[in-house]
């Protein structure tokens, strides 16, 4: 995968992108449960795209959210979406930033298969995880669901989901797994530092 196609692609799609996701409250519900996103909490929202979640780490009491995206233009839109709000919406690759900030849950959602090196993503993140901070890896769709979802246009800017188990063990070099979920409804990873 090239990184350049991966931000052209996702610009071209961010002025749809609210309009055509499927989201299920309950779903998401269940992974930020998973994640220990609660009151208080500093959440880094790694590739964040039109900020998806924001509503929802909002209505849970967030400190802060720091969301990064590669694309500008899923930058914009998630950017207009709560000003005033504690979130920090940065264009950025995740892997590339610099900084002393850690946090207590990072979350990467329906995003994991357009990263191109799974291990260095989860060494990174893991990094940045305050002690006893929640690394999350998640989708609110089932691996299947995912794999067809991604045939057609996105193949060239992604990857097949890794199985659970696969990704379970690339958490456990860094941190301790929690949750492992992979069914027909919902695909988590959760790993506590």
């Amino acid at each position: 995968m090239n990184k350049e196609d991966i931000i052209h692609f996702f610009d071209r799609m961010a002025p749809q992108w609210d309009a055509e996701m499927i989201r299920s409250d309950e779903i998401i519900g269940k992974i930020l449960d998973g994640a220990g996103i609660a009151p208080g909490v500093d959440v880094l929202d790694v590739a964040c795209g039109t900020g998806v979640l924001f509503p929802d780490y909002l209505a849970r009491q967030v400190g802060s959210v720091t969301a990064v995206d590669i694309a500008p233009e899923m930058v914009k839109i998630a950017a207009a979406k709560y000003p005033g709000e504690n979130i920090t919406v940065l264009c950025a690759d995740v892997e590339e930033l610099s900084g002393e900030k850690q946090f207590d849950c990072i979350m990467v959602y329906n995003a994991f298969p357009h990263f191109p090196d799974p291990e260095k993503l989860i060494a990174t993140l893991s990094g940045m995880l305050r002690p006893g901070g929640t690394l999350t890896v998640a989708h609110g769709m089932s691996r299947a669901q995912i794999d067809h979802r991604h045939e057609g246009a996105a193949s060239k800017v992604s990857r097949g989901l890794i199985h659970e188990d696969e990704l379970a063990a690339m958490f456990q070099k860094h941190l301790t797994v929690t949750v492992k979920i992979s069914d027909q409804r919902m695909y988590q990873v959760t790993g506590k530092k």
